[in-house]
């Protein structure tokens, strides 16, 4: 069961473990900064490096050297002196960098003189007919079972989407032992044009190699559809079969009992657009990303943001980030202190990633759903439904909760909020930057009421809500 933290305020506090949020803590404590890293999963590593300290695949060659090459890292930051805190929910950050965090049942607020927020990519929805039905499943979430637990596929299996986690992921099953059937590859044909201008930076990269030879490496063994521009997941109460149809107008139905659906990540915004961060919408990745400036520094003075949450670059550009951030506070906290300046370094990370964005930039049908596609999954709301709130007057996705409560389950809006604001500025003639994006507020994760009630109240709360 992990601790609490130790005290009730910080130099720095760190959000999120993963290839970001380990590099920052790592600096700043190494500064001599008093520095807390909280991180709500079982063990550090986020998503690229997940389960890195319990994963039954010992084996270097079976999930890569990239995973492998998180350990050091991890170490680092253990050796650090940081306060590592893990299953811990952070649910609340202010303007004056007070944070909420749940940590066994209890919750306390800490304070901090900067916050990095380091809490990385979520995939993005892949809304289609029967993506809510048993046996459908993200890619990312079928990687965490197989980091996790060592767990591969062994029914009819069929990958759908696009983008390098995709591949990545099929790699992963196959030297397993796992099944896959079909690769359903949802590229627009036209995005390899759009992606040629962005080439030559993206042969010269560490990505092209990696890529190429992964990709072989699975089109050696499971067939791969291309072009892929129609796709459905069917069956009565569980998945039984998928049928889907290509650019050139080939049509089949495949048997399948598991879909792994996957179009790209995005960033996980919730926390920063809770705190009152900045955000615009990014026109080339097709999402919202928080305004900041060269170091990572946000819109709110003392909260920075590092890693993918500031916009996707990938694990080595994450890493950068993170310093980059990091020797930003540090110089904050300890003006003489000697920081290097890495923008050279986060230039070679980031090389070629023009070119990902571009290719795999997601086609609109598999992002702007229509009819009885499901939108918002928590509270079973279609896209017609959608477009029927916005033919009676909501103007975005704010007024939609009033009328259909999307964005209001569990899930906050994670599924469904780039879905609704992209669904309703095409049926608006507006920008998605018009529109707008959920309105979000603490508590960012759900909480027991409990832990609420058990926080210390101070004299102006309680004076707040005595009846006079």
């Amino acid at each position: 069961m992990s601790a609490a933290p130790k005290h009730d305020e910080y130099d720095a506090v760190v959000i999120g473990a993963g290839p970001a949020g380990l590099a920052a803590a790592e600096m700043t404590a190494g500064a001599a900064l008093s520095t807390l890293l909280l991180d709500e999963n079982a063990g550090p590593g986020g998503q690229v490096w997940r389960a890195i300290d319990a994963t039954p695949l010992k084996s270097e060659a079976l999930l890569g050297a990239d995973y492998w090459s998180g350990k050091q890292l991890v170490n680092a930051a253990r050796d650090s002196g940081a306060e590592i805190i893990h299953r811990a929910t952070v649910w609340s950050l202010d303007r004056n960098l007070e944070i909420g965090v749940s940590v066994a049942g209890g919750s306390a607020f800490i304070k901090a003189k900067r916050v990095i927020i380091a809490t990385g990519a979520q995939e993005r929805p892949f809304p289609i007919l029967g993506w809510t039905l048993p046996g459908v499943m993200t890619a990312g979430a079928a990687q965490t079972m197989l980091k996790s637990s060592g767990l591969v596929p062994d029914c009819p299996t069929i990958l759908a989407g696009q983008g390098p986690l995709l591949w990545l992921l099929a790699a992963q099953i196959l030297r397993l032992g796992g099944r896959i059937d079909r690769i359903l590859d949802t590229t627009p044909r036209a995005n390899y044009i759009a992606a040629l201008p962005h080439a030559l930076a993206f042969l010269t990269s560490p990505y092209f190699g990696k890529g190429l030879a992964m990709m072989r490496e699975v089109r050696a063994k499971v067939r791969v559809t291309s072009c892929v521009t129609e796709l459905v997941a069917e069956g009565e109460g569980k998945l039984s079969a998928v049928s889907y149809a290509t650019a050139g107008g080939k049509r089949e139905t495949l048997a399948a009992e598991l879909l792994l659906l996957h179009q790209g990540v995005v960033p996980n915004v919730n926390l920063a657009m809770a705190a009152g961060v900045e955000h615009r919408w990014n026109e080339l990745q097709l999402c919202w990303t928080p305004v900041l400036d060269a170091l990572g520094n946000s819109s709110i003075p003392g909260i920075a943001i590092a890693g993918d949450g500031a916009g996707i670059g990938g694990a080595q550009a994450a890493v950068v980030r993170g310093r980059r951030a990091a020797g930003d506070a540090i110089k904050a906290l300890r003006p003489h202190a000697k920081v290097i300046d890495r923008a050279a370094e986060l230039a070679r990370a980031e090389r070629g990633r023009t070119f990902l964005d571009v290719l795999f930039q997601p086609a609109k049908q598999f992002r702007i759903p229509q009819g009885d596609t499901m939108v918002c999954r928590c509270e079973e709301i279609t896209a017609k439904d959608v477009l029927d709130s916005v033919a009676i007057g909501a103007t975005g996705p704010n007024q939609l909760k009033a009328y259909r409560r999307t964005g209001m389950g569990p899930c906050q809006g994670r599924l469904c909020g780039l879905t609704v604001t992209e669904l309703m500025a095409e049926a608006r003639g507006k920008t998605p930057q018009e529109i707008g994006y959920y309105r979000l507020r603490a508590p960012v994760k759900p909480i027991m009421l409990s832990e609420l009630a058990g926080l210390p109240k101070t004299e102006e709360a309680t004076k707040a809500v005595v009846r006079g």
